[in-house]
């Protein structure tokens, strides 16, 4: 595992959360028989307003319900293991700006559910996995296409009238702005060999320096060695030595 990504307790704990939220909201309406539809966002309302923040844990149905809750739980945890640093701001930001623009391009009726984050993740992730270029990134962004490349086709209108092709629209759009917005840090792979280093030299390598231009082996060339020099001098003419007598210096008697 790359060190930029750390396996933590919020990778998990944090879709659940999420996600138990959902239900719960679901079992209090179900329980105290409670509409919290007119909760939604009805589009160019100042009443609908109020939905930008509380339409994403409203749900018709079970179904309706379901159908988000396994996206949700699979695609927070990818968020929250490859963007930890981005992750609530992904959150917070996606679904306060995709309800805006689902308030204001929204059809005059209640707009509910959690379907909208759902685009902002899938937009989010899939982008910005691209725009890295990292393998681990990029390989996660196919993923997301060939799990949830047919969402794209409710983001436009009159495929299925009863769905928010509005609030679809909103959340690719808004997930592809956050992708734009937030840097993440740069991922390079660490060097292991010395050919990878950027001040590599291919002209002092000795395994490089075997083969020609053409690739061909060739031997290095024999180094001759280099003439040792004396620490002393040498002189062949003959040394003749005159030996003295001691001498005293003694006074006469």
């Amino acid at each position: 595992m790359d060190n930029h990504f750390k396996f933590t307790n919020s990778v998990i704990l944090l879709p659940l959360f999420f996600v138990l939220t959902l239900w719960f909201v679901f079992w209090l309406e179900i329980r105290f028989d409670f509409d919290f539809v007119q909760n939604g966002i009805n589009p160019r309302t100042f009443s609908g307003l109020q939905g930008i923040i509380f339409s994403p844990f409203i749900h018709s149905n079970i179904e309706h319900l379901y159908n988000n809750s396994l996206p949700l739980l699979v695609l927070l945890a990818a968020l929250q293991f490859f963007y930890s640093k981005q992750a609530l701001a992904v959150i917070g930001y996606g679904i306060l700006v995709s309800g805006i623009l689902t308030w204001i391009i929204g059809r005059g009726n209640y707009h509910i559910g959690a379907s909208g984050l759902v685009y902002v993740l899938v937009s989010f992730i899939f982008f910005k996995g691209i725009l890295t270029k990292y393998y681990r990134l990029v390989a996660l962004s196919l993923a997301v296409v060939v799990v949830y490349g047919g969402m794209v086709w409710y983001v436009f209108p009159k495929v299925d009238e009863t769905i928010s092709w509005e609030g679809h629209l909103a959340g690719l759009v808004t997930g592809l702005a956050l992708s734009l917005l937030y840097k993440t840090s740069e991922y390079k792979k660490v060097p292991k060999y010395d050919w990878e280093h950027p001040d590599f030299n291919p002209n002092e390598d000795k395994f490089l320096q075997r083969f020609d231009e053409n690739g061909n082996f060739v031997n290095l060339p024999k180094v001759e060695p280099e003439e040792e020099f004396q620490p002393y001098f040498s002189i062949n003419l003959p040394v003749i030595y005159t030996v003295l007598p001691n001498k005293k210096k003694e006074s006469k008697p």
